[in-house]
């Protein structure tokens, strides 16, 4: 689990200590005042990436030339910075030169209400929520989806120049073959999620409709053929039209799909579930749960679904939870409190 984090010149805070307890702690506080920028901040220093910005760049406090973090996770002590626009990282004060040991130390999951985006929003957000689990579950998982970006972003950029076919068939085979494993990582995590995900869903409803995800591949299972025999769309329409970049999930309740039907209480019960399946997918792949990470959700939600969610996190996981009230908390005795605001993180007594 967490046992502390400093930040140094990170979004608001030019500095900060924070030490949560083991299990549920909220950080309650008026918004803009920094509850988000330290859950990021503990998921960038244990992921090396932001759930927030596509740069890390947009995390460093203004007029500064970067941040530093600082924490232990167990036993282990890591430590980040982004400086010039380059990560830096240590574990137990080893500089690391690659990022594989320092990933492996500890798992995160991250809720926040624009995970809706997993039901209403196009493809994109649901390929990032196999991806980040594939990142930490899949061995090789990370380094195949660079290898197949870049090659998808060197091959379009030659059909769109129009360029000789021999020139775009030179990224074909890195393009199947890390492509292909994509597709085969992203079935099996829907396979393992699907039964998971229902079930969680049950419990956060109080039970009715059943939730049903399938996996939809953007390429049949020969990817190599079938980006042979696309080759004539693909010069009408200057793109690479299959592949993993164009894999989407199907999400239904009740048999119906949930963007068009479900409401949006309904709605939210489904992005809790699916991402509360993730986190157990995590946890089944290490000794040690992943920390929750979780992003004033609980306003949103109705009393009975925010008791329900409440029940459903592991007992047993570390958890952080910000909101900018805790009148509607019940059970003060099992929860570490802390307010926020001022550039401090004070805890309560």
């Amino acid at each position: 689990m967490l046992r502390d984090l400093r930040l140094r010149d990170f979004r608001c805070f030019p500095e900060l200590v924070f030490e949560p307890a083991p299990g549920l702690n909220f950080l309650a506080g008026p918004n803009a005042h920094g509850k988000t920028s330290v859950l990021e901040a503990v998921c960038i220093l244990l992921r090396l990436q932001s759930p927030r910005a596509n740069s890390l760049a947009e995390a460093v406090r203004f007029d500064q030339p970067g941040f530093g973090l600082d924490g232990h996770w167990g036993e282990r002590h890591m430590h980040m910075k982004f400086t010039d626009a380059l990560k830096h990282f240590a574990l137990d004060s080893k500089p690391q030169s690659r990022s594989a040991d320092y990933l492996a130390v500890a798992r995160v999951v991250w809720i926040s209400n624009d995970d809706l985006q997993l039901v209403r929003g196009s493809g994109s957000p649901r390929r990032r929520y196999l991806d980040f689990l594939g990142a930490q579950v899949v061995p090789n998982y990370l380094r195949q989806l660079r290898v197949y970006e870049r090659a998808l972003r060197s091959r379009n950029a030659l059909l769109k120049d129009n360029r000789p076919r021999r020139e775009i068939a030179a990224f074909d085979s890195s393009l199947h073959e890390a492509g292909g494993f994509l597709l085969q990582a992203r079935a099996a995590m829907c396979a393992d999620l699907r039964n998971s995900a229902r079930e969680s869903c049950r419990r956060i409803s109080g039970g009715g409709e059943a939730l049903e995800m399938a996996y939809l591949p953007g390429s049949p299972a020969d990817f190599a053929a079938a980006l042979e025999n696309s080759r004539d769309e693909e010069i009408r329409l200057r793109t690479t039209v299959v592949g993993p970049h164009r894999d989407d999930i199907a999400i239904r309740l009740g048999g119906r799909e949930a963007v068009s039907f479900a409401s949006e209480g309904q709605q939210r019960s489904v992005v809790l579930a699916l991402k509360l399946a993730q986190a157990g997918r995590l946890e089944q792949s290490a000794d040690d749960p992943p920390v929750y990470l979780i992003d004033d959700v609980f306003g949103e939600l109705d009393p009975t679904r925010r008791n329900n969610l409440l029940k459903a996190l592991p007992p047993g996981a570390q958890k952080l939870i910000t909101a900018t009230s805790l009148d509607w908390l019940v059970e003060e005795d099992e929860a570490a409190l802390f307010s926020v605001g001022g550039g401090v993180v004070a805890k309560k007594k």
